[in-house]
């Protein structure tokens, strides 16, 4: 029988060959009668008019049923019907514009009324920044679309006034104009309303991650979102599975994209949680934590979620060096943010062990026997060497969880699999010259290592390779909580070295567990700890805990 560690490389190779599980698939409704919620006429008319090829008519007769409802809602703000009524008129008119390629933030859309005159519509852009302008984005609706997939969960709807949609943007790289913006796309989940002012109405944009409520003619509403959306489309327009296995099996091709992101717009009021994913996986593997943990107001509150990206065949004292390095650059470009909460999976668990470590020369020293200004390194290998052996402690670390860390290694990264996985990574630098030298001038035993290239993640993964040990060996930064959440796959086990250990299938919980946390919750999991129900439940746990404790 294969150890569990294999199977997991086996199950990567199977990705290869015959194409990965989907993380998300879209699909549209069909626009149908039963999408209006009572079957009020005017809508109703609407949505029929469109058979007719009549765009122009079918936007004045949703505006007729959006005031309709909106004039209900004055009079009784709690008639649920009414809402709705509201919410899908509102929906309907944010599709006509983006399919008709309409440009209400030019020139006001004058439309005839089912009554006597016209409607007069017009969207003034919310931000004021160009690159933001709603020209430069893609506006959908959220109820014409389902998702399936690995990552999509349940949808994670708040009920409310107004019509939740996604915006996308389609023509600016965004990470030129911000190197921490989500991505070259941005996915994002907007609120639409319309207010009304006679025959003037006005598209409001707003967002559900900065407001609970919205205002409607001078009442307050709880205002409707839908948080699962924006990421569903992005996983499904992505293809991360396939990036996924290009940082893996490709590190050296793809070393320069490891970058540090936000999910949302900064907020100075707002907690960083930083995301770190672990081997073979990216930034997708948080989508559905992140869909769980913003159904709860007081994490959209006080919160806001980063993500740390990184190609996971690199060894990962390197990819904690790139993160540090991106941290810094963070605390110069917002100063004023609050210290973060960091979550980690598997390895993304060892690189937040990283962050609370200080290192000063012990590491170093074990590898070379002079100091780094002593070593006649070119600049390259002095640069990638001394940032993965020589690090202080972040900061601005206020708490750390970990899932499924797995801080010792596996005794399954050494058997004749996980050796064939570490060849297929190989060397994890572009540049060769870097390993030739990080060898030549490190210790004997350093020099007489079989091993022709630099220790990639799989390599790193040995217990015993000294890295582990030597970081195994150093204390955390005093002061700053941390929690560990591992799982077992429901079959229990013995926390030590003796059979049958506890597992979760790939990493055990002799190399998981660290003493000293505030916390430890050994969960019926598999190694997807971050992803089981109770896992989720643990990190919303945690995270509210942290509140209590600012």
């Amino acid at each position: 029988m294969l150890k569990p560690f294999s199977a997991v490389l086996l199950a990567i190779m199977s990705c290869i060959l015959w194409g990965c599980t989907t993380y998300s698939k879209v699909s549209e409704t069909k626009q149908t009668t039963k999408l209006t919620a009572t079957g009020e006429q005017l809508a109703l008319e609407a949505v029929q008019s469109k058979l007719k090829g009549q765009p122009m008519a079918q936007l004045g007769l949703y505006l007729d049923a959006a005031n309709s409802g909106r004039l209900r809602l004055e009079t009784n703000p709690g008639d649920t019907l009414a809402r709705s009524d509201y919410n899908f008129s509102v929906a309907r008119i944010i599709e006509i514009i983006e399919n008709q390629k309409l440009k209400p933030w030019d020139d006001p859309l004058v439309c005839k009324s089912s009554g006597e005159g016209s409607w007069s519509l017009t969207l003034t852009p919310p931000n004021p920044r160009p690159e933001y302008h709603p020209r430069n984005f893609q506006i959908y609706p959220t109820d014409r679309y389902d998702f399936k997939g690995k990552l999509v969960g349940e949808r994670a709807i708040k009920q409310g006034l107004g019509a939740p949609v996604m915006v996308v943007g389609k023509d600016l790289d965004y990470t030129k104009i911000d190197q921490f913006a989500q991505g070259k796309q941005v996915y994002y989940g907007l609120t639409a309303l319309i207010r009304f002012n006679g025959a003037n109405c006005e598209i409001i944009l707003a967002d559900p991650l900065e407001q609970e409520t919205i205002s409607l003619d001078q009442k307050e509403y709880p205002m409707a979102a839908d948080y699962q959306a924006p990421m569903a489309l992005a996983l499904a327009d992505l293809n991360l599975e396939k990036r996924e296995l290009q940082g893996l099996f490709k590190p050296n091709q793809f070393e320069g994209s490891a970058r540090l992101a936000r999910l949302q717009p900064y907020n100075p009021k707002k907690i960083p949680v930083l995301c770190i994913h672990g081997l073979g996986n990216s930034p997708a593997t948080w989508a559905p934590v992140i869909d769980y943990l913003r159904t709860d107001p007081e994490i959209r509150k006080n919160y806001q979620f980063w993500f740390f990206s990184y190609p996971s065949g690199l060894p990962y004292p390197l990819s904690a060096a790139i993160l540090r390095n991106q941290l810094n650059q963070i605390r110069q470009r917002y100063p004023d943010h609050k210290d973060l909460v960091v979550i980690g999976h598997s390895m993304g668990g060892m690189i937040s062990r990283l962050l609370l470590t200080d290192s000063g020369m012990k590491i170093w020293d074990a590898y070379y026997a002079k100091p780094p200004g002593e070593i006649p390194f070119s600049q390259d290998t002095l640069t990638v060497m001394s940032r993965s052996l020589i690090f202080d402690a972040c900061p601005d670390i206020s708490r750390v969880i970990f899932f499924s860390a797995s801080h010792r290694g596996s005794d399954d990264a050494t058997n004749t699999l996980g050796r064939f996985g570490a060849k297929l990574i190989g060397n994890p630098l572009s540049e060769e010259e870097i390993y030739r030298e990080a060898y030549a001038y490190g210790r004997p035993e350093i020099r007489n290592d079989k091993r022709k290239h630099l220790p990639n993640s799989i390599d790193m993964l040995d217990p015993s390779n000294p890295f582990l040990a030597l970081v195994d060996s150093l204390p955390l930064k005093a002061g700053v909580p941390f929690h560990s959440i591992i799982g077992d796959r429901g079959k229990g086990g013995n926390l030590d070295h003796t059979k049958p250990v506890s597992s979760d299938g790939i990493v055990p919980y002799w190399s998981s567990h660290l003493n000293g946390a505030d916390s430890e919750l050994i969960i019926p999991s598999g190694h997807w700890s971050h992803l089981h129900p109770m896992g989720m439940t643990e990190a919303m746990r945690i995270l509210l805990l942290h509140l209590r404790t600012q």
